[in-house]
C-alpha cells in the first residue's frame, strides 16, 4: 500500500503499530520490533505526514495505563488493512492453488 508516490505501508509499518498497542509504548514496540527508539518515532512522522492525520497519541494519567496508544482513526486503518490482507492472501492462496494443482 502506498500514500502518495513514496511512503509504502506495508507488514512491517503495521508490526509496529500492533506493537505500541500491545504494550502502550513506543519505546518497548520499538525494542521488540529491534529498532531504535529514533527511527520508530521517525517511522511514525512519516507515515503521519503522509496519512494526514495521527496515529498516536500520548495516554493520560500514570501508572500502568500511561504511554502512548493508537489513536481512533488509527485503529480503523488498522484494521482495515488487516481486512484488506486478509483477502489478498485468501485470493493469492486460491491463484497458487489454481496455478500448480495437477
Amino acid at each position: 500500500m502506498t500514500f502518495g508516490d513514496d511512503l509504502k505501508f506495508g507488514a512491517g509499518r503495521a508490526r509496529l503499530l500492533e506493537l505500541i498497542e500491545k504494550h502502550g509504548s513506543l519505546r518497548r514496540a520499538a525494542e521488540e520490533f529491534e529498532m531504535s527508539y529514533r527511527h520508530a518515532w521517525g517511522y511514525l512522522r512519516e507515515l503521519e505526514s503522509a496519512a494526514g492525520f495521527k496515529f498516536v497519541e500520548r495516554a493520560p494519567g500514570g501508572g500502568p495505563h500511561s504511554g502512548m496508544r493508537l489513536t481512533e482513526p488509527a485503529r480503523r486503518f488498522l484494521q482495515r488493512y488487516r481486512k484488506f490482507r486478509s483477502g489478498l492472501e485468501a485470493a493469492m492462496k486460491r491463484q497458487f492453488e489454481r496455478s500448480f494443482k495437477q
